[in-house]
């Protein structure tokens, strides 16, 4: 299963590396994509579910690297309003 890595631009210029056990995430962001935080909290943990789905689906269980990224995200992105940008650098 290919893993994906994805930096991320926040609002206050900061770059996170996001990682994904699946390259479904490539589907939900785009390198050079800007969105507000809402809908990056809401690509994410969509993506990362079914990241997390797809290695249940091989190996049986779920990717807990996959909840712990989306639990990262969560946390950091509470610092900005919802509505504020953040950027796919990379993906």
């Amino acid at each position: 299963m290919p893993e994906v890595i994805f930096i991320v631009e926040l609002p206050d210029g900061a770059t996170k590396e996001c990682y994904s056990p699946s390259s479904v995430v490539r589907r939900y962001f785009a390198a050079g994509e800007e969105m507000p935080v809402a809908e990056f909290l809401r690509r994410s943990r969509t993506a990362l579910a079914e990241a997390s789905e797809r290695v249940r689906a091989k190996f049986g269980f779920g990717c807990s690297s996959a909840a712990a990224q989306l639990s990262e995200i969560e946390h950091w992105s509470r610092r900005y309003t919802h509505d504020a940008v953040i950027r796919i650098v990379s993906i």
